[in-house]
C-alpha cells in the first residue's frame, strides 16, 4: 500500500514538478479502488478483508473512514468497486498521455505497483477466489489496453519495433537473433535447449512483465494465455503469503497441454518455466524436452535409470513429456509402468523444486492419468491448446517471414493464404509446424529461382513471391 502511494505520488509530482506529497490523497484514493475492486471481485468481504481496508485505506480518505468491519460491511461501501478496475482510472490515463508524448515510462511504475497491490489485496484470503483472480487479470488488460491505444510500449516490452534480419541460407531460417538456427525454429517462439545435469549456472530470473508481454506477443491462444495469466497471479499470491509467514495451501505445479502438435504447447511451456522461475517455485527455470523413448529401456531396471536421468536434468526447472500417454500404452508388463511409477516418486520427493508438464492428445491424457491414483492427485490442471484458425496460421507465416529477413509479395500472401485453407484439417494435423515446413520450402525454392540471377537486389533476395509458395512434400 504505501509502496503503491510513495511510486504514484512521486510520478505525478515529477510531472507537474510539485511535491510528491501534494499529492498522497488522490494516490491513496487510487489505491482504495484497486483493494476495493479485489475484495469486491468475488461479492464477499472476509472479515479480515475489512479490517485490512479500514486499517491501510481508512486513515487516507478524506474525510478518514472510522467505523467497524460490520458497518462497513453495512454500508455497501465497496460493492460495485469491481467496475474501477474494469475501465483505466483518470489518473492512470494521465499518466499514460504524458508517456504517449514525452516518451516517458511513468504509467509503467502505476502498472507495476497497481498489479502488486491487487495481488496483496487478493493475499488477505488463504486461497483467493477465482472471480478475485480474473479481476486481477481483466485489471491487468485494461491497463495494457490503454497503453497500446496510446501507442505507449508495454512493461517488458521493447520500446521501438526490432532490427530486420538478413535472410538466412535456404532451408535454415534465422532464430530472429541474427545468426542461422540449428534445428528449424518454432513457429510460435524460439525452441528451448535441453538442459543436461552438467548445465552452466542458471540464468538470472527474466522480470514477469517481460515475460508475460512474450506470451501476449504469441499468435492466437486466447484462452491459453488467460490460464497462464491466472495461474501466474495466483502463485504471485501464494508467494506473498510465504514472504509475510502466512498460512498457504499448497498448489501443484504440473499441467496438464492437451491439443495437436503445432499449437505452441512447448513454447508456453518454455516461457511458464520462466515465469515459474521468477516466481521462486523452481531455482532455475530451464526446460527440457522428452518423450517415451527416452524414458523407457529395453530391459527389467533400466527404465528406472533412464527416467530419474531425465528428471534430474530437469531438476530446478521443467520437464516436458511429450506424447506422454505412450508411457501407458504397453499394458500391466511394460517398462513404460516403470516409467510413470519412477516419475510419482520423483514429482513427490522433489515436489519444491520441478514441475512437470505431460502433453498430448485429450482422449489419450486423460487416459494416462487414469493409469495412476499419483498422477491424478498431481495433475489437477489442464490447459487445452486449440488449433490455430487460417488467419492465425497466416499470421505466423508472415512473422516468421519478418523475423527471418524476408518479405512477401501481394500474390505469394495469396498463395499462402490459398495453401493453408486448403491443408486438410485430421487429426495430427501440423498447425504451426506445417507453417513453418511451408515457410523452409518457400525459402529453398525462392533460393532456387534466385539462383541463376547474376546479380539479383536485395529486395528480389529478400522477397516471397507466388512461384515460391509449394506444397511441403513437393
Amino acid at each position: 500500500m504505501a509502496a503503491f502511494i510513495s511510486a504514484v505520488s512521486a510520478e505525478l509530482g515529477g510531472l507537474t514538478g510539485k511535491r510528491a506529497d501534494s499529492y498522497l490523497q488522490e494516490a491513496g484514493i487510487e489505491a482504495s479502488n484497486i483493494v476495493g475492486g479485489t475484495f469486491d471481485a468475488d461479492g464477499r468481504f472476509a472479515e479480515a478483508e475489512l479490517d485490512a481496508y479500514l486499517d491501510a485505506i481508512g486513515p487516507l480518505l478524506d474525510p478518514p473512514l472510522v467505523t467497524t468491519a460490520a458497518n462497513l460491511r453495512e454500508t455497501g461501501l465497496l460493492v460495485g468497486k469491481r467496475a474501477t478496475l474494469a475501465q483505466p482510472s483518470v489518473l492512470f490515463d494521465l499518466l499514460v498521455r504524458s508517456d504517449a508524448k514525452a516518451g516517458t515510462t511513468r504509467a509503467h511504475v502505476y502498472y507495476e505497483r497497481a498489479l502488486r497491490l491487487a495481488h496483496v489485496a487478493a493475499a488477505i484470503d488463504l486461497v483467493p477466489s477465482l472471480d478475485e483472480i480474473t479481476a486481477i487479470d481483466q485489471f491487468r488488460t485494461t491497463m495494457l489496453s490503454c497503453l497500446d491505444a496510446n501507442g505507449v510500449p508495454r512493461p517488458g516490452q521493447p520500446a521501438g519495433p526490432a532490427t530486420a534480419t538478413p535472410p538466412a541460407p535456404p532451408g535454415r531460417p534465422s532464430t530472429g537473433d541474427g545468426g542461422p538456427a540449428g534445428p528449424p525454429v518454432a513457429a510460435a517462439g524460439a525452441a528451448p535447449a535441453t538442459v543436461t545435469p552438467d548445465a552452466p549456472a542458471p540464468e538470472p530470473a527474466r522480470p514477469i512483465a517481460e515475460l508475460l508481454a512474450e506470451l501476449d506477443a504469441l499468435t492466437g491462444l486466447a484462452n491459453v494465455k488467460a490460464e497462464v495469466r491466472r495461474l501466474t497471479s495466483l502463485l504471485q499470491v501464494q508467494q506473498l503469503r510465504a514472504e509475510r509467514g502466512l498460512p498457504v495451501i499448497e498448489t501443484s505445479h504440473h499441467l496438464v497441454f492437451t491439443g495437436n502438435p503445432g499449437t505452441g504447447k512447448t513454447t508456453v511451456a518454455r516461457l511458464l518455466s520462466q515465469i515459474y522461475h521468477s516466481i521462486g517455485v523452481v531455482t532455475r527455470g530451464h526446460l527440457v524436452e522428452t518423450d517415451r523413448s527416452k524414458l523407457v529401456a529395453g530391459y527389467v531396471g533400466q527404465t528406472a535409470l533412464k527416467t530419474e536421468q531425465a528428471l534430474a536434468s530437469a531438476l530446478g526447472g521443467m520437464l516436458l513429456i511429450d506424447e506422454a500417454y505412450a508411457l501407458a500404452r504397453g499394458g500391466d508388463n511394460d517398462f513404460g509402468r516403470e516409467a510413470i511409477d519412477t516419475l510419482v516418486k520423483f514429482m513427490e520427493d522433489h515436489r519444491d523444486d520441478i514441475a512437470i508438464v505431460a502433453a498430448g492428445y485429450p482422449t489419450e491424457m486423460q487416459s494416462f492419468i487414469d493409469t495412476n491414483p499419483g498422477l491424478k492427485s498431481r495433475f489437477t490442471r489442464t490447459i487445452f491448446f486449440p488449433d490455430y484458425t487460417d488467419d492465425e496460421l497466416v499470421t505466423i507465416f508472415v512473422n516468421l517471414a519478418a523475423k527471418n529477413g524476408y518479405d512477401l509479395s501481394d500474390d505469394g500472401l495469396a498463395k499462402v493464404r490459398q495453401m493453408i485453407g486448403a491443408e486438410p484439417r485430421t487429426r495430427g494435423f501440423g498447425n504451426a509446424r506445417y507453417v513453418r515446413n511451408l515457410f523452409e520450402t518457400a525459402i529453398a525454392h525462392q533460393a532456387m529461382r534466385i539462383a541463376p540471377m547474376s546479380d539479383p537486389s536485395n529486395e528480389q533476395l529478400a522477397t516471397l513471391v507466388a512461384d515460391d509458395i509449394a506444397p511441403v512434400d513437393a
